[in-house]
């Protein structure tokens, strides 16, 4: 049995998902199964409160990030939090300042700097951004209160992302947008990402989740 079998034989027993890779997820259930049982049995609770005991209050972030986090998938957010305390640790704060969108919501988006006042921020149209999935989330760079719209400091937060397992904006050829990241789902592989669009529309047109 190697290491990633071992993993997943670990992440099926702690009921996360079972990829072999040890995430932010996998790291999150480990801690609640082991520290957390050390404090005494747990108490009977509704599913919902067991799935915020399941997170934690530790994993908790700052509220305006977690407002950001909660519109994500599940399997997205620990991903968000993650990448808050990583870069913290480093000096940096950020916060998630946007996460899930609605196609109406992108669309509108998708008219700034066009047809409305404001800069571009986006060419992607409703259902041509992965934000319309919930698989992917903005970050800014605060300095106090003070958020900064460019800064040298997106970038190190962009090298700690990729670290997590985080596709980043700033990777981009064709609209380089550094505040960004998302989790690629494992069946999108090496797909060209107007690919995996694609993929990701018809799924939500039939009720299939992004990483069934």
């Amino acid at each position: 049995m190697d290491l990633s079998d071992i993993i997943s034989a670990v992440q099926k027993a702690l009921g996360v998902e079972v990829d072999g890779t040890a995430g932010p997820e996998t790291w999150n259930a480990i801690y609640n199964r082991i520290c957390r049982a050390k404090a005494g049995p747990p108490r009977k609770t509704s599913v919902a409160k067991s799935a915020a005991v399941r997170a934690g209050a530790r994993d908790r972030v700052d509220d305006r990030s977690e407002k950001a986090i909660a519109t994500l998938l599940p399997q997205v957010q620990p991903y968000a939090r993650a990448l808050v305390k990583k870069a913290a640790q480093h000096g940096i704060t950020i916060k998630v300042i946007a996460g899930m969108r609605t196609y109406d919501e992108q669309n509108e988006l998708f008219t700034q700097g066009r047809t409305k006042p404001g800069r571009i921020v986006t060419n992607a149209r409703g259902g041509f951004s992965n934000h319309n999935f919930g698989i992917a989330f903005d970050v800014g760079v605060f300095e106090g209160a003070n958020y900064l719209g460019e800064s040298p400091k997106y970038k190190a937060v962009g090298a700690l992302g990729m670290d997590l397992g985080l596709d980043w904006g700033g990777n981009w050829k064709t609209f380089m947008d550094e505040p960004h990241f998302q989790l690629r789902p494992k069946w999108a592989g090496d797909m060209k990402e107007s690919v995996m669009l694609a993929e990701l529309r018809a799924r939500k047109d039939s009720g299939q989740g992004a990483y069934a």
